[in-house]
């Protein structure tokens, strides 16, 4: 299925339109079958969007949130993806879902992930829907390129794993490739010319499958419906 492509011209209107595809998506899934299951990425881009997502009229209390990777630091860290979920999309009606966090107090994901592959069997299945977002090196989740735990992420079947990035601070904890590609839609939210510069790039570059940025690898695999919401 090829990837579909929609362009704002303000971030704002992207966050107002991505809000109503997500609670579309949601609401069908309650209907279909009465709860529904979003994985969700942090970082910066998506705050704006979780506040918008949290007013569309949504049965909060029969979603279930997690998130797409995070780093393993406590909740009320600066660098804590759970910390934006928390203060920009579970507040007001939004409150009402449940929310799967994926963080532990293990010392490391490596020793905490067992915790959390246990705690996501409480996530509908497969995801209804997930976000993505994309780094300046084409990971996407914590699927880093040259990551030591790489192709052991890709290749999983395992909901989740961990990650150390080569990079990047902190180690992390990540849904597997497998994980991502099964959900029943995918979302990319990206911004800014770098980013879709980058995402063109990586989708139409002749590279093995290994050589390839992650965010293609992923987005390879996906069999269902998969978009990108890009504003400048």
């Amino acid at each position: 299925m090829s990837l579909q492509w929609h362009e704002f011209a303000s971030k704002e209107q992207l966050d107002a339109q991505l809000a109503v595809t997500l609670a579309n998506d949601l609401n069908a899934a309650i209907a279909a079958r009465g709860k529904a299951g979003i994985a969700v990425s942090g970082g910066r881009t998506p705050a704006g969007m979780f506040k918008a997502l949290g007013e569309q009229a949504i049965d909060w209390s029969k979603v279930v949130i997690t998130l797409v990777d995070e780093r393993w630091v406590p909740v009320d860290h600066a660098d804590s993806n759970e910390r934006t979920v928390r203060q920009n999309l579970l507040v007001g009606p939004a409150a009402a879902a449940t929310f799967i966090s994926p963080v532990s107090s293990a010392a490391t994901p490596h020793e905490g992930a067992a915790e959390i592959e246990a705690r996501l069997a409480a996530l509908p299945a497969p995801i209804d829907v997930l976000i993505l977002g994309m780094g300046d090196d084409g990971h996407t989740a914590s699927l880093f390129p040259n990551a030591e735990e790489l192709e052991a992420a890709c290749a999983s079947t395992a909901l989740v794993a961990a990650v150390t990035p080569p990079a990047a601070p902190h180690k992390r904890i990540t849904l597997t490739l497998p994980t991502i590609a099964k959900a029943r839609h995918v979302v990319v939210h990206i911004t800014g010319d770098g980013k879709k510069s980058l995402l063109e790039t990586a989708m139409t570059e002749q590279k093995t499958a290994v050589e390839q940025y992650p965010i293609r690898r992923v987005l390879d695999q996906v069999a269902g419906p998969k978009d990108v919401f890009w504003a400048a």
